[in-house]
C-alpha cells in the first residue's frame, strides 16, 4: 500500500469508525453498477494487495448475463482481471441503514497496462489523446433526468407515478419548471443532494421535469473528464439508493411511460488550453473557430456514436419530433431542439450542450465518443454548417441510425471511433449489445399474445 492510500485509509476510518462494510463497485459496460461487499476489515487489504474480479464482467448484458462477447467469458475460461481502488473515491453511503462504505474500482490486464475494455479506461484513452495531440483538457458538468416511481408496478409490469407526500394520493402533476413539485418531494431530494455531498459529487440546481415524478438535478463543471463521468456514477448510485430509503424507487430509462416525456442525460463541455483559456469562447462573447470545428466534428460522429447514446431497445422510444428531443445533425445558440445547444456564457462559461443521449447511457463511453468527435472536428477543421433556426425537430435525420440494431451497424461499417475508442473494444460492444439484443427479441411480449394468439 502506497503511503497516500494508507492515509485515505486512516482518515476515513479515524471519521467513520463504526464502519462495518466496503462496497467496491464499477459501472460495466451497460453503466450499471457491479462489485462485491467486504467486511470493514478488509479495506488495508483492498487499498494494498487490490482484488480479482472477473474481466468479462465488464461485458455483461443489462440483465447481468456474460454474453461471451469476442470469446471473453465462456470461451477463454473467465480469467480475473487485477482491480484498484480510485483514489480519493472511498466515502460513506449515507442512505444506508447499516454503517457502509463504498470505494470505485478500476481494473488492468495482467501486464499491468489498464484493461482495455473497462469502459472508464476507454475515456480514459480519448481523454489522454486530446491532451496530447491537441493540448486540450476537457471541463465537463452531466445533467441527468430521472423518475421517482412506485415500487408496485401496473398492469403488464408498467411503472406508475409515486404517492404525493403532501396528499397521499399518487402524483399526477406536469408541472414543468413547478416548485409545488419540488417542495412536495423535497425531503428526497434534499437527501440526494446531502448524500452527494457526503461523497464528493458536486450538485447544482434541482428543477421538476416534464412528467409526474420526473426531476432533474445538474452536476457542477468540474475540470477533469474522469472525475465527472465518476460523480455521474456515483450520483446515479445515490439516487437509487435514497429513493428506497424513502420507500420508493427512481428510474433512469429512457423512456418509461409511453405518453410522458423521456430521460435525458445532457452533457456540458468546454476545452481549455494548458494556459487556462477557454479555445471555444472567441474573446468576444462570440464562438471561435475551434468551437466551430469542435461542432463539426461532433456532427460528422453522431450518425456512430449513436450506439453509445442510446445504447439500448427503449432509448430510441425517446426521440420524437416536437418534445425537446433531438432528432436531426443540428446545432445553434439558445435552441433546446438541437443536438448541439450553445447556451449563454461567455469567458469561461462557453460550452456546448450534447443534448441527444438519454439518461439510460454509460457516462464513461458517451462522453469517450464526444470528446472523440469533439478532436476529430478540431484536427480536421470542420465546418458544422449553418446553424438551424426554429423549431429543428420537426422530422427525423435520415442519417441517424434511429434503431438499435441500425446504430449497431453504423457503428462497425464506421472508421471515425475506432480510431479513438478502439477497434477491439468498439468490435467487443457491438457484440455485447448484439448479444442483449437477440435475448430481448427472443422472449414473447404480453402483446404478441393479444395480436396473434387466436388471430388464425
Amino acid at each position: 500500500m502506497t503511503e497516500e492510500s494508507l492515509r485515505e485509509v486512516r482518515a476515513f476510518l479515524a471519521e467513520f469508525p463504526d464502519t462495518q462494510a466496503v462496497d467496491v463497485i464499477f459501472a460495466d459496460l451497460s453503466g450499471v453498477v457491479r462489485g462485491k461487499r467486504y467486511p470493514v476489515a478488509d479495506l488495508s487489504r483492498i487499498f494494498g494487495d487490490g482484488l480479482a474480479f472477473p474481466a468479462s464482467s465488464f461485458l455483461l448484458d443489462t440483465a447481468g448475463a456474460n454474453t461471451d462477447a469476442g470469446g471473453r467469458g465462456f470461451s477463454d475460461g473467465d480469467p480475473d482481471c487485477f482491480a484498484v481502488p480510485i483514489p480519493d473515491t472511498l466515502d460513506r453511503v449515507p442512505w444506508s441503514a447499516q454503517p457502509l462504505a463504498q470505494v470505485l474500482l478500476t481494473c488492468r490486464q495482467r501486464d499491468g497496462q489498464p484493461l482495455f475494455f473497462e469502459p472508464r479506461n476507454v475515456l480514459a484513452r480519448v481523454a489522454q489523446n486530446l491532451e496530447s495531440e491537441l493540448g486540450l483538457t476537457a471541463c465537463v458538468a452531466f445533467e441527468l433526468e430521472f423518475y421517482l416511481i412506485d415500487r408496485s408496478r401496473g398492469a403488464l409490469g408498467a411503472p406508475q407515478p409515486p404517492f404525493s407526500p403532501a396528499t397521499g394520493e399518487r402524483d399526477r402533476a406536469t408541472q414543468v419548471y413547478g416548485m409545488d413539485q419540488v417542495d412536495t418531494f423535497g425531503a428526497v431530494l434534499t437527501d440526494i443532494v446531502e448524500s452527494c455531498k457526503a461523497q464528493g459529487v458536486p450538485t447544482g440546481a434541482i428543477s421538476a421535469e416534464y412528467a409526474p415524478g420526473q426531476f432533474e438535478i445538474n452536476l457542477r463543471h468540474v475540470e477533469d473528464p474522469l472525475a465527472a463521468a465518476d460523480d455521474c456514477v456515483l450520483f446515479k448510485r445515490a439516487v437509487k439508493g435514497v429513493a428506497r430509503k424513502y420507500d420508493m424507487q427512481a428510474t433512469f430509462m429512457a423512456k418509461p411511460y409511453p405518453e410522458e416525456a423521456g430521460n435525458g442525460m445532457h452533457l456540458h463541455i468546454s476545452l481549455f488550453d494548458a494556459e487556462g483559456r477557454n479555445v471555444l469562447d472567441d474573446g468576444q462573447g462570440g464562438i471561435s473557430d475551434r468551437f466551430r470545428h469542435a461542432l463539426g466534428g461532433l456532427l460528422a460522429t453522431l450518425p456512430e456514436a449513436m450506439a453509445f447514446l442510446a445504447p439500448n431497445i427503449n432509448s430510441y422510444r425517446r426521440y420524437q419530433p416536437d418534445v425537446f428531443v433531438p432528432i436531426r445533425r443540428s446545432w445553434a445558440e439558445e435552441n433546446r431542439s438541437v443536438a448541439l445547444r450553445i447556451p449563454l456564457g461567455s469567458g469561461t462559461a462557453k460550452r456546448v450542450e450534447h443534448r441527444m443521449p438519454g439518461a439510460d447511457a454509460n457516462p464513461y463511453l458517451t462522453l469517450a465518443a464526444l470528446l472523440a468527435g469533439m478532436h476529430h472536428g478540431i484536427a480536421n477543421r470542420l465546418d458544422p454548417g449553418p446553424p438551424a433556426s426554429g423549431n429543428a425537430a420537426t422530422a427525423f435525420d435520415p442519417a441517424l441510425p434511429m434503431r438499435p440494431r441500425r446504430a449497431l451497424q453504423r457503428l462497425r461499417r464506421g472508421k471515425l471511433l475506432r480510431d479513438y475508442l478502439g477497434k477491439d473494444y468498439v468490435d467487443l460492444y457491438v457484440q455485447a449489445k448484439e448479444a442483449e439484443y437477440e435475448t430481448f427479441e427472443a422472449a414473447i411480449t404480453p402483446q404478441e399474445y393479444q395480436w396473434y394468439l387466436l388471430a388464425d
